[in-house]
């Protein structure tokens, strides 16, 4: 089963790019409802390609909600419109409601928004197997287009370009 997003963003591919391999980014996604932390340690900085990190979710902040594993790869290709970047998580649900799924795998292809480079097209698919899947599908569902509301809200917030100075 399948989930899709197609959004455009106010910021650009390069923003939305950096967001993608951010952890705090992610977590301030689904914030205030879920809030994603380490299992041990810290989250590292970046999600680079290859990386496993296993997080925990917690709902409003403090009801445990499960464990995942984030495992990170990256791909580039391109469509008639040009360059395409693919940021995919093929890591799974390890504790919790979702760990009933056999299936997980998430990727998100920002490309600059055709007509306005200055904007990202942003492409969004959660694909979800096993007996769960029909029963969670509605849920997800439901965690997606918010997903995509927080989206909008704080793409803008990603393209951050430091003060001028002086020698600038």
């Amino acid at each position: 089963m399948r989930i899709l997003l197609k959004l455009e963003l106010d910021c650009t591919a390069d923003a939305a790019w950096r967001a993608l391999h951010s952890p705090r980014a992610i977590t301030e996604l689904y914030g205030p409802l879920l809030e994603m932390g380490p299992m041990s340690g810290e989250l590292p900085t970046s999600l680079e390609p290859g990386t496993d990190v296993p997080v925990e979710i917690r709902a409003l902040g403090f009801i445990p909600a499960g464990q995942q594993l984030i495992h990170a790869s990256d791909r580039f290709t391109e469509d008639s419109n040009g360059p395409v970047r693919i940021f995919r998580d093929s890591g799974i649900p390890l504790t919790g409601a979702l760990s009933a799924l056999d299936v997980w795998d998430h990727q998100m292809a920002v490309s600059p928004l055709p007509g306005d480079p200055t904007k990202t097209l942003w492409r969004d698919r959660l694909t979800i197997g096993g007996a769960a899947a029909m029963p969670l599908w509605p849920v997800l569902w439901a965690m997606w287009q918010y997903r995509g509301i927080r989206l909008r809200a704080m793409a803008p917030t990603w393209s951050y370009d430091p003060p001028a100075t002086e020698n600038d």
